[in-house]
């Protein structure tokens, strides 16, 4: 259902597909069948836990009963005794104007050893930085999908949904330079084996070069650079909707996340470019 009806991405099902092996395992084999007594003892167990983990085990449970009541394959659905951890959503980690400054001067100096492997390091971090793509849709590039003189990309993203994701000129002199070194028959651009690049290798890579950078490595994955990308576009005053739009977010509440950004921006710019700042009696 979550794949042909939601159109769930294969990272979402990955994740469901875990957490309801690991509360069935925990339930012994009766999670179909578990009661509410079940879920409040199975949701004590999770108390030590982050409250975002608890979160997702939830909504993976909440989604499962509501299938077997649309099913018919149950008359109740006891998931309202599972935990729902109050609070906000946090705010996204994310990297300052010179963090990512040091991060591309340590990257021009491995570029300087004109070594294949910096030149994938450079294509990588440009793609990501400069276009906001998830980890996943990065790794996954087709060889041709950056196209030289093309300034955007068509991806598909969760759910299935295609965007355009805006190419840089940097970008692409990034990716001609490594593409040199990709041979001519492989099927990615970013080629590993018989397969590509995989996730948990560019998670690797980033945090190499972030302590190449002085950087502390726990403050940088491929997802906060996901997130650089948008803070400092909405710095530069984009709007929430055009972010919403680079970043294939399909609910306007998900890019809401960084309206902290958005709401620090407006109040300088009301401070520096409201009428009455210089007026007499304004700093009173």
């Amino acid at each position: 259902m979550l794949a042909a009806e939601a159109g769930a991405s294969r990272n979402t099902l990955s994740a469901y597909e875990t957490d309801l092996r690991g509360s069935s395992a925990a339930l012994e084999g009766e999670l179909a069948s578990a009661q509410r007594a079940d879920l409040e003892r199975l949701g004590a167990g999770w108390a030590h836990l982050a409250r975002s983990t608890v979160a997702r085990k939830s909504a993976a449970l909440r989604r499962f009963f509501g299938f077997l009541a649309d099913e018919g394959l149950r008359d109740d659905d006891p998931s309202a005794a599972l935990p729902r951890p109050g609070g906000g959503r946090p705010l996204p980690k994310t990297l300052s104007h010179a963090d990512i400054a040091r991060m591309f001067e340590a990257l021009d100096r491995e570029v300087a050893t004109r070594k294949p492997l910096a030149f994938r390091m450079a294509a990588l971090i440009e793609l990501l930085y400069g276009s906001g793509m998830r980890a996943s849709e990065l790794v996954s590039l087709p060889r041709a999908a950056v196209r030289q003189g093309s300034p955007f990309l068509i991806l598909t993203g969760k759910g299935g949904r295609e965007r355009l994701v805006p190419i840089s000129d940097r970008a692409l002199a990034a990716v001609e330079k490594w593409r040199n070194h990709v041979p001519g028959d492989a099927r990615w651009l970013f080629p590993s084996g018989k397969k590509h690049l995989s996730r948990i290798r560019l998670y690797q890579l980033v945090k190499e070069l972030a302590v190449k950078a002085g950087i502390p490595p726990d403050r940088v994955s491929p997802h906060v650079l996901r997130h650089a990308f948008a803070t400092h576009l909405l710095e530069g005053g984009a709007d929430l909707r055009t972010l919403q739009t680079l970043l294939g977010h399909a609910d306007i509440a998900t890019t809401q996340i960084y309206t902290h950004v958005d709401s620090a921006r407006l109040v300088a710019l009301v401070n520096a470019r409201h009428p009455l700042v210089d007026a007499p009696g304004s700093e009173a």
